[in-house]
């Protein structure tokens, strides 16, 4: 940690430094989140653009008192440092430790907790309004500057529908709010030159523009010709700014327009901060960035260097390497042998194309691969379409943004009935990202809907097999694969790896392991857990049946209710909200035969996956094993149950036992 960032520990101390050290100190805070990342992993490369920006912001402004809503945290590692996390940021990403995006609970600074892209504006805009309100309600009059609130959103989050719809409503209330563009070079980026910097300059300074204000008002006055020297004035205004700077399209959105300008400059940063800051209406403006900056393997190659694994900050070079094959990369393998073999597989991304594992299928079919940018509403009603005209799409979206699609799944996908196939990628818990990024509704959001197929692999050889299923039949609906992040089951030490999947028929389950003693209902990513944890029974001479679900819904409701009549105990197992999940399936489908058996017995039924809270980060074992779906802490829930009642054979028939950690 360098000298300045040593005295620098709150936004007070930083505004005790001079302009030339700002510049310094944005040095040493790059340094810094470079030390920590190399070490925990995290993102990266957005994280560095952003320094000399939050540098400047946190010198012109004072939060919490003024507000900085960040649009996806991972533009906020330097924001934590400066707002009094300098010391906890070398946990950042650790279990206990600090979350890597920005985070309410951690701090007054941080107003949201967030993850998701396109959101800042909408919010942003929420507390202005809200600010104004309640200054006014308080005074009883309109009171002149007051907090300001300030969005920073990226260039890849700008192009999401949220985003235009709020810039749309800001102009309409012309709201005081400030939005930053930090465009990183990665889809806008116009050339940042002397004549727009100077011009810039002169459109933000104070004087310019108390002048200009007086000028339309005396202009206004003057009568029958007032009005229309006016709108010639705005013309010839938005002529020569559309000329000279690329903004015109904010300023018809009813913004005042700077930009663009060199995002790594801190003291010109400052001095048009400073300038615009008094403006009390709608402001947009554009910085340019370079993501990586201040580390040159990471600007070399900003797409990769987004986020990392630990790494060895000399080279670049992964600290730990795996050759062990992840979902991810069975899926786009998989995608392109299936593409290969079938003319009308397209492929659809939403600014994941890496992250899905779809890079392969876009250079060898790029006339059929398509994304989307952040847009996951569009993506799906997109995928609608080409089905709608023949075409079987491949929708790889991650089961965290998918969320943000749930009305175009319902309206465009499901009640057309359109063989859409949904490849759910990072569903479960994912680690260290923590509770934005947390795949666990998409069981329970996409269960409910009518004509959909739910289906989840026990490995990568599985997750093959639906693929080709999902491909190959000819069928109506939509489908939905959902597989976790991380490295395929078959890798790791388990003897189940030896038993290589069935072939996949609709609604039909996998008996893997047969047992008296208790019935193990598993679904996807729990099924290789709740397989060793009835090894483990065994020793205990408890002997489990374990059932591989493969299929959410339909359920395989012949083999379920067979298999109930004679278990002593059931346990259904998921990576997912117990709340309208696959547990609650099983149950309904017992209930529903209780009631048709006119209250018959039927065994004690526990469920056990995610409770109803938000799960924060953490190694994704670890995270499980506290959840008790680890195969040692299912193994201890089994002899707890088992020992719970002296009647094995409860009245009522279904004994709920939600574990909530």
């Amino acid at each position: 940690m360098g000298p300045l960032l040593e005295k620098v520990n709150s936004p007070e101390d930083l505004k005790e430094l001079s302009l030339k050290e700002l510049t310094r100190l944005s040095k040493e805070i790059g340094d810094y989140i470079l030390e920590v990342v190399s070490t925990n992993g995290g993102h990266l490369g957005a994280a560095l653009g952003a320094v000399d920006l939050t540098v400047a912001l946190h010198y012109c402004f004072t939060t919490p008192y003024d507000t900085i809503v960040w649009d996806v945290g991972h533009q906020a590692h330097a924001h934590k440092i400066l707002t009094g996390r300098k010391e906890a940021f070398r946990s950042f990403r650790q279990e206990g430790g600090i979350s890597g995006f920005s985070n309410k609970e951690e701090s007054r600074h941080d107003p949201f907790t967030t993850g998701h892209g396109g959101a800042s504006l909408s919010t942003a805009l929420g507390i202005a309004v809200a600010n104004r309100l309640l200054a006014r309600a308080e005074s009883g009059q309109k009171l002149g500057r007051g907090r300001k609130v300030i969005a920073v959103i990226g260039d890849a989050s700008i192009v999401s529908g949220m985003a235009f719809e709020a810039l749309n409503h800001a102009g309409h209330l012309k709201e005081d709010l400030l939005v930053i563009l930090n465009d990183n070079e990665m889809s806008i980026s116009p050339t940042v030159g002397a004549l727009s910097r100077h011009l810039n300059k002169i459109l933000s300074n104070p004087f310019y523009n108390r002048v200009r204000k007086d000028i339309e008002k005396f202009i206004s006055g003057m009568p029958k010709v007032g009005s229309r020297m006016i709108a010639g004035m705005k013309r010839i205004d938005e002529g020569l700014k559309n000329l000279l700077v690329p903004g015109l399209f904010f300023e018809e959105l009813g913004f005042r327009y700077f930009g663009p300008l060199d995002g790594h400059n801190v003291e010109g940063l400052v001095q048009i901060l400073k300038n615009i800051s008094i403006i009390q209406k709608p402001v947009l403006l554009h910085v340019v960035t370079k993501k990586g900056k201040g580390y040159p393997i990471a600007e070399a190659d900003p797409v990769k260097w987004h986020a990392s694994t630990p790494f060895c900050l000399e080279t670049g070079e992964p600290k730990k390497s795996s050759t062990q094959r992840t979902y991810t990369q069975v899926f786009g393998e998989t995608a392109v042998k299936l593409a290969g073999r079938h003319p009308g597989i397209a492929a659809i991304t939403a600014a994941m194309c890496e992250g899905t594992g779809l890079v392969g299928f876009a250079k060898e079919f790029p006339e059929r691969f398509f994304d989307v940018g952040i847009a996951e509403e569009h993506a799906v009603s997109f995928a609608a379409g080409l089905a709608r005209a023949g075409v079987r799409p491949l929708a790889a979206i991650y089961s965290t943004f998918l969320q943000r699609s749930h009305d175009q799944i319902i309206h465009d996908v499901a009640l057309q009935n359109l063989p859409v196939v949904f490849c759910v990628d990072r569903a479960g818990l994912v680690g260290e990202d923590g509770p934005t990024h947390h795949g666990v509704f998409d069981i329970a959001y996409l269960r409910k809907v009518p004509n959909m197929v739910l289906m989840a692999p026990r490995d990568g050889r599985e997750l093959e097999r639906m693929l080709d299923f999902a491909a190959e039949e000819r069928r109506e609906g939509p489908l939905a694969i959902r597989y976790p992040r991380g490295a395929v089951m078959e890798e790791s030490s388990s003897l189940l790896k030896e038993a290589r999947p069935i072939s996949i028929q609709k609604g039909k389950a996998e008996v893997l392991k047969e047992g008296g003693d208790a019935l193990f209902l598993a679904f996807g990513s729990m099924v290789y857990p709740a397989y060793e944890a009835a090894l483990l029974l065994e020793k205990e001479n408890v002997q489990v049946t374990v059932v591989n679900a493969r299929f959410a819904k339909p359920l395989d409701e012949e083999l379920i209710l067979r298999l109930a009549g004679s278990a002593r105990l059931i346990l259904t197992l998921e990576e997912g909200t117990l709340l309208g999940g696959f547990g609650s399936a099983v149950l309904e489908l017992l209930e529903r035969r209780r009631s048709e058996r006119q209250n018959g017995p039927l065994p004690r039924t526990v469920t056990l996956g995610i409770p109803d809270r938000f799960v924060e980060h953490g190694k994704r074992e670890k995270l499980l094993d506290s959840l008790g779906l680890s195969p040692s802490k299912i193994k201890e829930r089994v002899l707890q149950e088992l020992k719970s009642s002296d009647a094995l054979i409860c009245q009522p028939p279904i004994i709920l036992s939600v574990h909530s950690s």
